[in-house]
């Protein structure tokens, strides 16, 4: 094996600890035919052991708060699903254990994700932890998961599920290395949100031997096999430059000649307030509501119920922006009583705005009730609508933002390639764009943003993409209206300057991500941004672009 591997630095920070493996997936149960008698107590089993299963995800979210609780209640929700359940109970009666059923079930369920169109193929890691659980539970032997250790070390896995990311402890989990994932991937946005260096997308790291000493580099996706004293000690100064320089910088984002960049917050919700504020957030970029529609995929919740969750969010950042997503459901968020079942490729079919205009009435509650929880209050309230693909999905979101009295900038995401391409017309019915990185490149590639296979085409250093956010910030500009970012590219200091010098007018990531960002861009000039963005976009790969624009930083 060799001595540096390169995989995906998706966390900022250096670990260095011996290796330890996640926990090895359930074997497959034994194909025992029962006794046609022992059916219902059979089913009663394995519908006990689904609810235990549910049950315990949802504790988990709710311990973890805030993003990871809307992953892991959408993990809980997939666990219940009633038409699996009934796949269960369908193969339990005709002979099948518990255990048995619940396997076949899930691998006939599995089959169907893996054949959807890649955005659903990429919930397949999701399904199967889900099924391990419940198959754990029902055989009685250990839960499939993170190991048990009392001294820190780096944890290797395949994949790492929301469930096991989520509640990682990072005075024991040093850092973590998958074989599988991509910067855009549920572990990788967790692993943002916990501060635990993380490398993904690394082939052949499963492949390191249990107590190996690792160094990981969250920053470049190096890991680097048994280094040497003086490789440790060159790596934790380099760590210690980066805290200090970290330490050094406060207040608002801005280049060093001054040029202000508003560093903002993505968040689930309450939950994620209090990290926002500790990370000196000058307000949100992105607030996910879907985390309050996940509680119950059968019904939306009460207006109440969303004024008094939106208000929390909103009182906490006074006389700040803050900038609401609307639902974004579909795809791989369905909701029972929103999207359909039997849609053939559901991330190109009705997801996001498509959704709410096919179900106005759910999108006027939300709108109201954001009315109504920024009533009194000083807080400066942007709303946008996520998957805009033209001016005529612009103009009918903006015409239901007015209907329903709401006093507020209403935007648009930039998540489609058209919709960069045609921003100039979008703003003609629109206030501000914002452009979504994670889908816009995985609309631009056709590249699904969980397979790890994949990842270089999502990659945000990839010149097309650059091209687009270009395009969409120059026609804000020309329209004297604000361009940010909400995507994960912003949390990368470096493409952060970057897409300072493509235009882009504010910057929204995970928390943890923005100290980092705004020491990066206090090192430069709004000049040596451009300079930065105008070598990054002549470059013909996203490694030659991130290459050619660290060079014009560094002044090579």
């Amino acid at each position: 094996m060799e001595k540096t591997l390169r995989g995906v630095g998706v966390s900022h920070g250096v670990a260095i600890g011996q290796v330890r493996h996640m926990g090895t997936a359930v074997l497959e149960p034994p194909t025992t035919r029962i006794p046609t008698e022992d059916a219902p107590r059979e089913q009663a089993r394995a519908k006990a052991a689904v609810d235990a299963v549910a049950a315990d995800l949802i504790a988990r979210g709710n311990l973890a708060g805030g993003e990871a609780q809307a992953v892991l209640e959408a993990q809980a929700l997939m666990a219940q699903d009633p038409e699996l359940m009934a796949d269960v109970e369908r193969r339990i009666a005709v002979g099948s254990s518990a255990e048995r059923g619940v396997y076949d079930a899930f691998a006939a369920y599995r089959a169907l994700l893996a054949a959807a169109g890649e955005y659903l193929a990429g919930r397949v890691a999701d399904l199967d932890d889900v099924r391990n659980r419940i198959v754990a539970r029902l055989l009685g032997v250990p839960m499939p998961g993170v190991p048990d250790s009392d001294e820190p070390y780096v944890l290797l896995a395949r994949d790492l599920a929301p469930a096991d990311t989520a509640l990682l402890d990072p005075t024991l989990v040093l850092g973590f290395v998958t074989e599988e994932g991509g910067p855009t991937s549920h572990s990788a946005i967790l692993a943002r949100a916990l501060g635990v260096p993380a490398v993904v997308a690394l082939p052949g790291a499963t492949g390191i031997a249990e107590g190996v000493v690792v160094a990981v580099d969250g920053s470049s996706g190096e890991v680097l096999i048994s280094p040497s004293e003086a490789e440790q000690a060159e790596l934790r100064a380099l760590a210690a430059e980066r805290k200090a320089a970290l330490a050094a910088s406060s207040g608002p984002g801005r280049t060093s000649d001054g040029h202000l960049v508003p560093l903002l917050a993505n968040v689930g919700g309450p939950g994620d307030v209090a990290a926002a504020l500790e990370a000196g957030a000058e307000g949100v970029g992105l607030f996910r509501t879907e985390f309050l529609f996940l509680d119950d995929s059968k019904r939306a919740p009460s207006e109440e119920t969303q004024v008094e969750a939106y208000r929390k969010v909103l009182e906490a950042f006074p006389e700040g922006r803050v900038v609401v997503r609307v639902l974004d459901a579909g795809a791989d968020k369905p909701l029972e009583f929103l999207t359909p079942a039997d849609e053939p490729n559901p991330a190109l079919g009705v997801r996001g705005l498509r959704t709410l205009l096919e179900h106005p009435e759910v999108l006027r509650t939300q709108l109201r009730a954001l009315a109504t929880a920024a009533e009194g209050l000083p807080v400066h309230l942007e709303v946008m609508a996520p998957m805009v693909a033209d001016r005529a999905d612009a103009k009918a979101f903006a015409q239901a933002c007015r209907e329903a009295g709401l006093e507020a900038k209403f935007g648009a995401m930039v998540e489609i390639p058209s919709a960069a391409l045609r921003a100039r017309s979008i703003l003609e019915e629109v206030e501000f764009l914002s452009l979504g990185t994670n889908d816009l490149a995985q609309y631009t590639f056709a590249a699904d943003r969980q397979v790890g296979a994949l990842a270089r085409l999502q990659d945000p250093w990839q010149p097309a993409l650059l091209d687009l956010v270009a395009a969409a910030a120059s026609a804000a500009q020309a329209a004297g209206k604000s361009c940010g970012v909400c995507g994960e590219a912003a949390a990368d200091p470096v493409l952060a300057c970057v897409l300072t010098g493509l235009g882009v007018t504010s910057l929204s990531m995970g928390s943890a991500s923005i100290p980092y960002v705004r020491a990066s861009l206090a090192t430069f000039t709004l000049a040596q941004c451009q300079r930065a963005a105008a070598a990054a976009r002549s470059a013909d790969s996203a490694e030659e672009a991130r290459t050619a624009a660290q060079q014009v930083l560094s002044g090579e």
